[in-house]
Formats: structure tokens, sequence, C-alpha cells
């Protein structure tokens, strides 16, 4: 019964919150809003929403562990595992100016991320001022964007974005239902999710921690995992790269911010002392590669990320 909890929860996720995004999307078009703001929008943060419901109802249920595992191993799992599993398909391009720009941002959310951690608590003050951080990063980006908007790579990346929308075959009302549906799906998919979670880890001796930043991450990342390879197929890695970049901002000025604005998150010793700075190295990793000689993620980049995404998971098995 607990196997079926587990998969259930998963499975709503990943459900709901495709239903969530088809619903709004459906919503947002016949709104006139446009494709660009879309795609910034509900696709970049719609693909996150399964690990910001999660962090919340951890937090809610009295498992921190899970709440910020859940936000640093989703991090650790986008660059090494995704970025990885997309560059073996095509090689991944990261020298698009609004991309580059993106990166710099998730490395300062990081540094933030772990300017929190080593304080041992994500306070209800430090939420409100991510959340903050993330309304102001998205301001700027749609500003920026749309002033570059004549280059030839971001209109590119506007196109592409679009693409990657559902088709928005529904009226207004059928959204707004599809929307509602999405919703509940999420919420008792992450409530089923983090329930047998935590028995899991308690049954098998196994810490919240872990389970947080493995099974829990992994599994709620995986429509990101969808999307980037969905992209990679098409011969579009900077598409993967930018859901993977988002996703990543999201998940600390977002996910984070929110759960500790709504319920101060203390952070465990394990997280604190280890995943953080698995975190951090992933993210310098890929700012490197963005920055360094021909700034692509190629193949044998690709098996180095996913190869050291599997040794840092036997770490923490073995541990």
């Amino acid at each position: 019964m607990l196997y079926l909890s587990l998969i259930g929860g998963l499975v709503l996720l990943l459900v709901g919150g495709d239903v969530l995004v088809r619903g709004a999307v459906a919503v947002a078009r016949k709104a006139g809003v446009s494709p660009l703001v879309i795609g910034l929008t509900l696709v970049g943060f719609g693909t996150s929403l399964p690990e910001l419901v999660t962090s919340l109802q951890a937090a809610m249920m009295g498992s921190p562990a899970i709440a910020v595992g859940n936000v640093v191993g989703s991090n650790i799992a986008n660059i090494l595992l995704i970025l990885g599993a997309s560059a073996l398909v095509v090689p991944v391009v990261c020298a698009i100016p609004g991309v580059r720009r993106d990166l710099l941002v998730m490395t300062l959310a990081t540094a933030a991320a772990i300017g929190l951690v080593m304080l041992g608590a994500v306070p209800r003050w430090a939420g409100v001022v991510l959340i903050v951080a993330l309304l102001g990063y998205t301001g700027l980006a749609l500003v920026l964007d749309r002033r570059e908007s004549a280059t030839r790579a971001l209109r590119e990346g506007e196109v592409d974005a679009a693409e990657h929308l559902p088709p928005a075959k529904l009226g207004v009302i059928g959204g707004i239902v599809l929307t509602v549906l999405g919703i509940a799906g999420v919420i008792l998919g992450a409530r089923l999710l983090v329930g047998a979670a935590v028995e899991l880890a308690q049954a098998a001796g196994i810490s919240e921690a872990v389970i947080g930043v493995t099974l829990v991450a992994v599994g709620t990342s995986l429509p990101e995992l969808a999307t980037s390879l969905v992209a990679a197929v098409r011969r579009q890695g900077d598409v993967a790269l930018g859901n993977v970049v988002g996703s990543n901002v999201f998940n600390i000025l977002g996910i984070l911010g929110v759960t500790a604005a709504v319920s101060p998150i203390a952070v465990p010793e394990e997280i604190a002392s280890r995943d953080i700075w698995v975190m951090a190295a992933a993210t310098l990793a890929l700012l490197a590669v963005a920055l360094v000689g021909k700034r692509i993620l190629n193949r044998m980049g690709g098996l180095l990320f996913l190869a050291a995404y599997a040794a840092y998971t036997a770490w923490l098995i073995l541990a």
C-alpha cells in the first residue's frame, strides 16, 4: 500500500501539472497574452509546480528535511541528470545571451541558498526576500527579452518556447476547469508522495533528507526531464538548457521562498554539510561550461554529468 501511494502521488503530480499548464495556457491565449509571456511564466514555472506543492506539504507536515531536500535535490538532478541526458541526444548550447544572463541569476540564487543553509534555517523574512527577488527577476527578464527580441537568437528562443506549449483548443471556461482540476491533482499527489516518502524513510531507516534529495526530488523533476528530452530530440538543446536554468532559479527563489514564508524551515545538518555543496559544484560546473571554450555541453560532457550524478546517488545510499 505504501508503494502504491508513492507511485500514485508521482502520477497525480505529473498528470495534475500537465493538466494545470494546459488549462492555464488556454485561458492565457484566449485572454490575448503573448506567447513570450506564456513561455517565460507558465512553461518554466508550470514544470516546477510539483516541487512547490511538495515542499509546502512537507513543511506543513513537519518534514523540513524533505522540503529543503526537494529543492536542493531537484537542482542537482536538473543539472547533472537532466542536462546530462539531454546532451547525450544533442549538444547543449550555452552561448545564447538570454540563457547566459539567467545562468548568472541561477548562480547568485545558489549563493543565497548556501548562505541561508549556513544559518541553519530559512526564516519567514528570508522567504519574503526570495519571493521579491523572483518577482523582480521575472519582470526584468520580460523587459529585457522584449528589448532584445530583434536579435535572431532570442527570436528563435521565443518561437521554441511557444512550440513546446500544449495546443489551446479549449475556451476560457474549459481552461479554468482544467486549471482547477490540475491544482487539485497536484495538491493530492504531493500529499500522497510526501506521506509515503516519510513512511518509507522511517521503515527503511533512511533519513528524510536522503529521501528528499533523491526519490522525491527526481520524482518532482520529471516534468523538466520530459520537457528537456523532447527539446533535445527536436535538436533544440538551447530550450533544454533554458528549461533547466529557469526551473533552478524558481526552485530557490520561488519554492524555498514561498515555503519559508508560509512555514519557516529548519535546515537538516546532512543537507548543510553535504548536499548544498554538491548543488554548488554542479552549478559552477554548468557555469564553467557556459563561459569557457566553445560553450557547448557535448556528449562527453553529458556522460560526465551523468556519471557525477550516479556517483552522488551511490554516495547517499552507501553513506
